[in-house]
């Protein structure tokens, strides 16, 4: 097998990413090549390190990061982890892959972020017209649906405590907002059922982890249908792979389904509360 030799970008004197065990990632300046090695100066210690484990690094990266990272000169792993960092260390927690919307958890509340004014401001604008916001995805494909008259679908992935479930929430604020109507002939329109359907869906469905206080033990399909003038006629939640695991069993110190907790919480003077209750702890 051919020994690996340094990329022809990578010469005495580059600066470069290195892996580090604890960090990651770490960039220093580098100091020698011999073959598929290469020896790398870094802050506080000096490496040597496989060619196949070095990246180079973009010596005019701007401090702030960009929006878009299509936009980055080298598009690997360190490259993208420091731009999310950037704008993580700016409270910026979107940022663009052309059309693919990242979203860092900020790990608090951001209000301002998803007021009524920041939905004006996102309506009608062109993607990439203004900051990363799910607001721009929701509002992407609103256009498109009624443009070319197709049905969208907007995917929203990502490990435990990403914040799926907040991003999904904002995705549908939007479109309530844009195709939202109110219906005198009920008290509450479509689209207030549909936002107010997930508290529901979140107490039988989701469950405190190690990671993450309110995680999705569940997967969610949400169809939200449209007449032809844009406005919200109908909607439909489906889930799937739900752990029915978690009913019979709960690993510590993780917690089962916040019903459950709901349940036993509930005021004696619930009677409905109080007999679900009673069967629950039977059947535990």
């Amino acid at each position: 097998m051919a020994s690996q030799v340094a990329p022809s970008n990578i010469v005495v004197g580059s600066i470069v990413w290195v892996e580090d065990p604890e960090a990651a990632w770490i960039d220093g300046e580098v100091k020698q090549i011999a073959g598929e090695e290469i020896t790398i100066k870094c802050k506080e210690k000096t490496v040597v390190a496989k060619a196949s484990n070095v990246n180079p690094k973009d010596p005019e990266f701007p401090s702030s990061g960009v929006e878009d990272m299509t936009r980055l000169a080298y598009l690997h792993e360190p490259g993208v982890l420091q731009n999310l960092k950037c704008r993580f260390d700016m409270n910026d927690i979107y940022t663009y892959t052309a059309n693919i919307l990242i979203a860092v958890n900020p790990f608090q509340r951001l209000p301002h972020l998803y007021a009524n004014n920041m939905m004006e401001k996102y309506k009608g604008a062109a993607l990439g017209e203004l900051s990363p916001h799910p607001f721009a995805i929701a509002d992407s494909a609103y256009r498109q649906m009624i443009t070319e008259q197709i049905s969208q679908a907007i995917l929203v992935s990502g490990e435990s405590g990403a914040g799926k479930t907040e991003s999904t929430k904002m995705l549908m604020q939007y479109l309530a907002f844009m195709g939202g109507k109110v219906n005198n002939t009920e008290e509450r329109s479509v689209e207030q059922k549909v936002l107010e359907s997930n508290p529901v869906l979140e107490a039988f469905g989701n469950a405190k982890t190690v990671r993450n206080n309110n995680s999705s033990r569940f997967g969610k399909f949400v169809e939200i249908q449209f007449n032809e003038w844009g406005r919200i006629s109908g909607a439909a939640i489906r889930t799937y792979l739900l752990e029915r695991s978690r009913v019979c069993q709960v690993s510590d110190p993780e917690r089962n389904y916040h019903c459950f907790y709901m349940l036993c919480a509930a005021p004696l003077e619930n009677s409905m509360a109080s007999e679900i209750r009673e069967d629950f702890l039977l059947f535990v």
